[in-house]
């Protein structure tokens, strides 16, 4: 079984992108990060994924992206939008985010001899975040494979995003197949610390509507006051691809 590093952050999409791993005859190795979010409830949530799809290892890396803010969840100065989804990158992003994982997904790939390593981004259903984008995932391997050892020694690295072309409804639908348990996960930006979701924030909506589309049970677990759910898809016109 060839190795490859997952990153997992305990939401839907990374959970699905492990599946895919797992299915594809991977040795998993998940990395999460804790990166100085709003809650931990999606680190507990991504080792319980992990354990779902007997990864070989799960790590938890402490980064305090907090201290350099700039982020609704990072920031609690900076509240986390409730109002619906709009067009452009909302305070939700994370500045580099993306890259900063994937580097230190890079890192553990080069010392476990791995070639692949699997992200869960999504240029579709999502917020509108730039490093989620095909374009910067390619830019992202092509860099890897100049700056690492392995890959001048010719071992070169693959950066696979199984998801990237999916809608939130197709998601699910992949997961359901591969035997995601999605009611282990956590997406909610501001999950209370029993891992229950608000409901209101753009990843719950946007999580809600994959449900809704893909015609099935949603499986989250809401805070009681979570009732104010849309009866129609909420995806913002104009989002950045």
């Amino acid at each position: 079984m060839p190795d490859a590093v997952v990153l997992l952050s305990g939401g839907l999409d990374s959970a699905t992108a492990l599946a895919i791993a797992h299915a594809d005859g991977f040795r998993c190795h998940c990395l999460s990060v804790d990166y100085g979010q709003r809650h931990r409830a999606e680190l507990a949530a991504a080792a319980r994924v992990a354990a779902a799809f007997d990864a070989a290892a799960h790590r938890i890396l402490h980064l305090d992206m907090g201290q350099l803010g700039g982020s609704a969840l990072t920031d609690t100065a900076i509240p986390v939008p409730t109002g619906g989804i709009h067009p452009g990158i909302p305070v939700t992003y994370v500045p580099a985010r993306n890259t900063i994982m994937l580097s230190l997904a890079l890192a553990w790939a080069e010392v476990l001899g791995a070639q692949d390593i699997f992200v869960g981004v999504n240029a579709v259903d999502y917020s509108g975040y730039p490093d989620c984008r095909p374009d910067f995932i390619g830019a992202f391997e092509r860099m890897a494979n100049l700056a690492t050892k392995a890959a001048v020694e010719g071992r070169p690295l693959r950066i696979r995003a199984p998801l990237i072309a999916l809608t939130k409804a197709e998601i699910i639908a992949r997961g359901i197949e591969l035997g995601v348990d999605y009611g282990l996960t956590v997406s909610c930006y501001q999950a209370d610390i029993a891992g229950r979701a608000c409901g209101d924030c753009d990843s719950c909506r946007l999580r809600r509507e994959g449900f809704v589309a893909a015609g099935l049970a949603d499986p989250t677990h809401y805070v009681a006051a979570a009732t104010n759910f849309p009866a129609v898809p909420l995806t913002a016109p104009g989002k950045m691809l």
